[in-house]
């Protein structure tokens, strides 16, 4: 199975603002501090709620997640350029950058998990909190959206190791 890193957005409804959002960012190359160079692809689909996502991925990429600290650097960079590039744009109800964030929640879960909601990179637009109380942590992204700001990827060697998962803790004594 492959783990995809992306940038995952929800567009709404309405099927134009899904396809705007996607010309936005397909074919965008950029070159990463390693010299590998990434080209954006980007597909499209609905959700349960009938709301239409957008996946922008970029390849060169680990599709195995994030297997180590060099992986989690090339994708933090990769997410900054992502998010700078969403700035610019404004068909999207809300977006999230990192691995398998894919539908990470329909717009009905969001709404009502918004009030206690922490999702370090969660980009909102200002009218989805209108009216509501939303946590402190949300900060101004760009005209029309408030985000929670991104902390970047990170390399877990429990995860990404079996060979240490398994090893045997012992036997401990203070």
């Amino acid at each position: 199975m492959a783990w995809i890193f992306s940038l995952s957005a929800e567009c709404g409804s309405d099927e134009s603002n899904v396809n705007q959002f996607a010309q936005h960012f397909e074919g965008i190359k950029w070159i990463l501090s390693n010299g590998r160079q990434c080209l954006c692809r980007t597909d499209t689909f609905q959700d349960i709620d009938q709301n239409w996502w957008c996946r922008v991925y970029p390849n060169n990429i680990s599709e195995v997640g994030i297997d180590s600290p060099e992986s989690a650097y090339l994708m933090t960079e990769l997410g900054i350029l992502l998010y700078q590039t969403l700035r610019f744009n404004s068909s999207f109800r809300y977006a999230l950058v990192g691995v398998e964030v894919d539908e990470f929640r329909t717009y009905s879960e969001l709404i009502s998990d918004l009030p206690n909601l922490s999702i370090p990179g969660l980009v909102l637009a200002e009218e989805i909190t209108l009216g509501l109380e939303i946590l402190p942590r949300f900060r101004t992204f760009s005209s029309r959206y408030v985000w929670q700001p991104y902390e970047g990827e990170v390399y877990n060697p429990l995860m990404a190791s079996p060979d240490l998962k398994n090893k045997p803790l012992g036997s401990f004594s203070l």
